[in-house]
């Protein structure tokens, strides 16, 4: 059953993301994304990265307290949100972004589509107009155009 509420809830963070980046990073939190989309900070770290201390207070918050009777539901939903950042980390920061230079080359189809979707979000500069909110779902129409090429 705890694996199941781990699986839930890694899930059910890809619709939160959606939501969350669509509405309030690209909302009333842009102060904190702009810099994100115009690489205006030159330095190591980002404005948009304290998004990830925002998210992981609630996260340590559901972990301490559900730790605290035998480890029950709460630990576990925290465990799946902490399971689906440390995957946003190395999905979006190291492998699309490029922060560790590593996995540069791969012939992935998926990989390639997820990188593609994201460059898809990053040609908008302003808070308006994006597309691809998501992080792990891909639109379809990029899967087509990497798997296509991939049976050739």
């Amino acid at each position: 059953m705890n694996f199941l509420i781990v699986l839930g809830s890694i899930i059910v963070m890809e619709g939160a993301t959606w939501i969350i980046h669509k509405y309030i990073m690209h909302g009333f939190l842009w102060v904190l994304h702009k810099d994100h989309h115009d690489h205006s900070n030159q330095g190591a770290l980002e404005k948009n990265d304290y998004f990830f201390v925002i998210f992981a207070l609630p996260t340590i918050a559901l972990m301490y307290f559900g730790s605290l009777e035998a480890f029950n539901y709460l630990f576990f939903i925290g465990l799946g949100i902490m399971l689906y950042g440390m995957a946003y980390f190395f999905v979006h920061d190291v492998f699309i972004h490029q922060r560790i230079k590593v996995l540069r080359k791969t012939k992935n189809a998926y990989f390639l589509a997820l990188r593609r979707a994201h460059k898809q979000h990053h040609k908008h500069m302003g808070k308006e107009d994006g597309e691809c909110f998501g992080f792990l779902y891909v639109p379809f129409k990029y899967f087509k155009m990497y798997f296509n090429s991939a049976k050739k």
